[in-house]
């Protein structure tokens, strides 16, 4: 008996937005004219003012913390460009260490000089990003993961990605033991 009254209810539940989806749809002025009726009958004054926009036509717009336009996070407005890597034999591979904010959106060159065949590895590092492309010689290149870039010769690698996870990463270089051959981003 459970089952049946169980079955019944989700069938008329289900009923319902099928026979929606049926019925014609409204004129903007019906709607519009419902909308009012209903505010009226709720005891709310009417200033005078006609409601313009999205809510007099029936669509919904959803709110967001940040305004980013268009194009949304990834606008080049919001893009950050942060101090170069650089892979070159006995040379700091950073500067300094990089500190990041979760949720922003950057961008970093990594330059080989082509001395000697070196990489930046970093699993953590790229599993607390998410990478947007990686351009090598005006080809881009949109991962589902990476580990590691490898440079056999000279040239640059374009990283953009937004931050996600805080925390302390590394890239270093493979091997290598000391304080210069890695770069360290603190997400905050």
């Amino acid at each position: 008996m459970t089952r049946l009254l169980t079955v019944l209810i989700l069938m008329t539940g289900l009923a319902v937005p099928a026979a929606a989806q049926d019925a014609p749809p409204e004129k903007p002025a019906d709607a519009a004219a419902k909308a009012e009726a209903a505010q009226m009958e709720e005891g709310e004054d009417d200033d005078g003012e006609e409601e313009t926009g999205a809510a007099a036509e029936g669509v919904h717009e959803a709110g967001a913390k940040f305004d980013y336009g268009f194009s949304g996070m990834l606008a080049r407005d919001n893009r950050m460009q942060l101090a170069p890597l650089t892979l070159a034999s006995g040379k700091p591979v950073a500067a300094a260490e990089y500190k990041l904010k979760s949720g922003g959106y950057y961008r970093i060159d990594i330059n080989a000089d082509g001395s000697q065949e070196l990489a930046l590895s970093g699993g953590d590092f790229f599993r607390a990003i998410w990478v947007n492309e990686i351009v090598v010689n005006d080809i881009e290149i949109r991962p589902l993961g990476v580990h590691s870039l490898e440079f056999d010769d000279a040239g640059t690698a374009t990283l953009s990605f937004i931050a996600i996870m805080p925390g302390r990463y590394t890239l270093s270089i493979p091997g290598s033991q000391g304080e210069t051959q890695q770069a360290v981003f603190n997400i905050q």
